[in-house]
């Protein structure tokens, strides 16, 4: 999600496997990042996403809003961005 959304947590957001957790691993930092710990951070959002109840809704809302940062459903952006082609 983005910094400036407030989601409404009676949807699907409320049963999100990432809910609580502070979002580094989804989001990236503010400063540049090392290929090795780019890929760490998005593998480990990526097992919290494999886990989750509700991924294909948020990684549905993703695609939906042109979300253009941090890994929804399982998906970077990059991977989103190549649903399309």
């Amino acid at each position: 999600m983005t910094s400036l959304a407030r989601p409404d947590r009676s949807g699907w957001q409320s049963s999100a496997a990432c809910q609580g957790q502070m979002g580094v691993a989804f989001y990236p930092p503010v400063s540049s990042e090392r290929r090795k710990s780019r890929s760490s951070r998005e593998a480990q959002a990526k097992r919290v996403c494999a886990s989750c109840p509700v991924s294909s809704d948020c990684l549905d809302h993703a695609i939906a809003v042109g979300e253009r940062y941090g890994i929804w459903g399982g998906l970077t952006s990059a991977e989103r961005k190549h649903l399309h082609n």
